[in-house]
């Protein structure tokens, strides 16, 4: 049974994922901590591997490197037993705002996507906001029946982390 803290709700918040328009998605959380712990499980490699990536996708996160700075970069490495060799995801951080944004390209393809993170705290809870913007229709497509499909799970991961923290 999960311990409960003080002034904390036990209730479950739920992951919002909706395709805005035919370029763009949206997904949405509100997390019981504050902004200040939540954006840093965001820009600490240590805790972005311990809530990144799915469990039930079967993937480990071998290599994390995130240079957390506007015009800084990252480099994620993935391995599947399916994958005949690992799996690189890479870009820059175009906007870091400590607490409140994150925003990166996704430079491994053509049909990669920015991303913009978005951290709004009210109260000591914080929203989360993961709005991607695609350049075609058909990598939103891709995106939506790969690897968005895993972010309901990913963000309960994170939820997890964060109630052990706060």
């Amino acid at each position: 049974m999960p311990k409960e803290k003080a002034g904390s709700s036990t209730a479950v918040n739920h992951t919002a994922v909706k395709r805005k328009s035919d370029f763009e998605l949206v997904v949405t959380r509100a997390f019981n901590a504050p902004a200040h712990i939540v954006f840093e499980a965001w820009s600490n490699p240590e805790l972005f591997k311990l809530w990144w990536v799915p469990k039930s996708a079967g993937m480990s996160l071998v290599s994390c490197d995130m240079d957390i700075r506007t015009g800084g970069t990252y480099r994620l490495v993935f391995s599947h037993p399916a994958f005949d060799q690992p799996m690189a995801f890479f870009g820059t951080y175009s906007e870091v705002t400590p607490h409140k944004r994150l925003v990166w390209t996704n430079e491994e393809s053509d049909q990669g996507a920015v991303t913009t993170v978005t951290f709004e705290e009210n109260d000591g809870k914080t929203l989360v906001t993961f709005h991607e913007r695609y350049p075609t229709t058909e990598a939103l497509d891709e995106a939506l029946a790969g690897s968005a499909e895993g972010l309901p799970e990913q963000f309960a991961q994170l939820d997890e982390l964060l109630a052990d923290r706060s």
